[in-house]
């Protein structure tokens, strides 16, 4: 599931008379970056808002099935639900669509690092020596792979896995964040560290510090 709904406030003027998935770094738009971490076998979804119909033309003929969030945003988590009858029994690999990598891609790290008995979710981080324009949520780390608010020295990426029976519990509009918050009460919150570097395109100003990252790395 790659989110791409919101309205990109930060972003503006840049997202006036475009959705901020489609703004371009380094030649192409966001969310072919986001799509690239993610792409693997399996139902995509892509939710979509502001400037929807943008989207759903870039995305037009490929795998990814476009949900229109017509009438309000559902924000992740109501999001997330909604997309339940095209995503399936999950656990579900989420994305937000506001970042750019070097590395190894995110589905990867976070499948092979993934423990159904030990967890609920897991949240891919990153240490903050190799995160540019953090803005996000930060966690620690504790030594058996369980998240912390007591630390907070890893800039959290975007990307995730999570179980859905917790969707449940909640209606319409909410974050996934509020979910994440019972699984680390629960201890059932983990993380896995992505070995690469990362940047957080949030605002104009993120553009070059990331497209500078990605050519210096590159």
């Amino acid at each position: 599931m790659v989110f791409a709904a919101g309205h990109g406030t930060r972003m503006r003027p840049l997202t006036d008379d475009r959705p901020k998935a489609l703004v371009q770094v380094a030649g192409r738009a966001l969310l072919d970056h986001a799509l690239e971490q993610v792409a693997g076998p399996g139902p995509l979804a892509v939710n979509a808002h502001h400037h929807a119909r943008q989207i759903e033309a870039h995305l037009a003929g490929g795998p990814a099935q476009v949900l229109v969030e017509e009438n309000a945003l559902l924000d992740t988590g109501g999001g997330l639900k909604n997309a339940l009858p095209v995503l399936g029994a999950g656990p579900v690999v989420t994305m937000n669509g506001d970042a750019v990598w070097h590395g190894p891609a995110a589905r990867a790290t976070l499948t092979e690092a993934w423990d159904p008995e030990r967890m609920d979710g897991l949240l891919l981080i990153v240490p903050a020596d190799r995160a540019i324009n953090a803005e996000a949520l930060s966690f620690g780390l504790e030594q058996d792979g369980r998240l912390t608010r007591e630390t907070r020295d890893h800039a959290f990426t975007g990307a995730g896995i999570v179980k859905i029976d917790g969707l449940a519990a909640f209606e319409g509009v909410f974050s996934l964040r509020d979910l994440w918050w019972k699984m680390l009460a629960a201890g059932r919150l983990f993380g896995v560290v992505h070995p690469g570097h990362w940047a957080e395109v949030g605002r104009p100003e993120h553009i070059a510090p990331a497209e500078a990252m990605l050519a210096r790395l590159r």
